[in-house]
């Protein structure tokens, strides 16, 4: 039996022709589920974490505190001997010039294992070279298509979004960090927390801002696909306002600002990730804006800053969503990290890199 229907336009359907819309309705729907289901399996999906024996330290023999924390790390993180690089270069540098920078990179790779995957730095006066940032010089050589004149795009991380889990063996790139701090104290307690938050797996909070400074939350516009990603299984908090405080669960923190308040009003859990969107946040020590040095000081275990004037383009600073997405799965601070920055020739990475709270231990 056919039934006509009618519509307001006066076109004619037939019930066997709706039935084709219906099937195709529910295909596409099923489509959707399953893309959706895709993407949330994932993050069920665990990854393995970089080792002490894959982390090159790279120490700076003329700087005391250099030699200090290095020894300290290679303690805390049984390194092997093998993987400690030494180098030598004033500690007064700010920024490191090209020609010195590029002998010592020599120096660094001819005395660098092949198993090494990544680097730890042990100092943190010196955050710059040339135009770039002194971690992404070590993990990718200098390099001025890093850089950038203004507001230009600059090069393309290979190891953005990366489900791989070794990035020298399949990029050529050894992502790396700087354990920075003002005193050998900071840095030791800076390193603790990290080792301390080694499969702890704690049960925190996502703090996602979206302050007053329009030009510095431009990552905001990625704050509602966040929470869609992670709904039912990490607490999102989406908080219109410049800062928060009295918080004692914060795991994640990401804002948009010249300078936070309360930082220190809040508890970081062991592992925890801190950084606001602006322009000279990695000058590290110091300038008009907030130092990423005082998450740190607060008590978070990575932070990320710009150099040097990246304007507020989203790909020159970490993605929340893809930086949680890794560390939820197992990475480790460098991993993942590193794994949320699409373009980062201006961007320093500090903390400890080993840092796996979410990590599983083998057995």
């Amino acid at each position: 039996m056919t039934v006509t229907l009618y519509s307001k336009h006066t076109e004619i359907f037939t019930l066997p022709y709706l039935n084709k819309i219906h099937k195709l309705i529910i295909l596409l729907f099923f489509i959707l589920i399953s893309s959706t289901a895709n993407a949330r399996s994932k993050l069920y999906n665990p990854l393995p974490a970089l080792s002490a024996k894959q982390l090159g330290v790279i120490v700076n023999d003329s700087d005391p505190l250099s030699i200090k924390i290095a020894k300290y790390y290679q303690l805390k993180r049984n390194i092997p001997e093998h993987n400690i690089i030494h180098i030598h270069f004033n500690p007064k540098h700010k920024k490191l010039p090209v020609k010195v920078f590029k002998k010592l990179k020599k120096i660094v790779d001819s005395n660098t294992p092949k198993n090494i995957q990544a680097y730890a730095l042990t100092w943190m006066n010196t955050y710059r070279v040339g135009c770039m940032s002194i971690t992404t010089a070590f993990a990718a050589g200098y390099d001025e298509s890093f850089c950038a004149k203004g507001c230009k795009k600059t090069k393309l991380s290979p190891y953005f979004n990366s489900e791989k889990n070794l990035p020298y063996t399949t990029y050529k790139w050894r992502p790396t960090m700087a354990l920075a701090g003002h005193t050998f104290s900071d840095v030791k307690s800076l390193i603790d927390k990290g080792v301390s938050s080694d499969y702890s797996h704690p049960q925190g909070s996502a703090y996602l801002l979206h302050t007053s400074d329009k030009a510095r939350s431009t990552r905001s516009s990625l704050f509602p696909q966040i929470t869609r990603q992670f709904n039912n299984i990490w607490p999102i908090n989406i908080v219109n306002k410049d800062y928060i405080e009295n918080k004692k669960d914060v795991m994640f923190y990401f804002t948009g600002k010249k300078h936070i308040k309360k930082i220190k009003s809040n508890h970081f859990l062991p592992g925890a990730v801190a950084d606001h969107l602006t322009s000279t946040g990695g000058v590290l020590p110091g300038s008009k804006q907030m130092s990423i040095i005082k998450w740190i000081k607060a008590g978070a275990t990575g932070s990320y800053g710009a150099v040097i004037e990246p304007c507020n383009y989203i790909q020159k600073f970490p993605r929340p969503g893809i930086m949680m997405h890794y560390y939820l799965r197992g990475n480790s601070l460098i991993e993942a990290y590193w794994k949320s920055v699409a373009w980062p020739g201006q961007g320093i990475f500090i903390g400890e890199p080993l840092a796996k709270p979410f990590a599983y231990a083998s057995h």
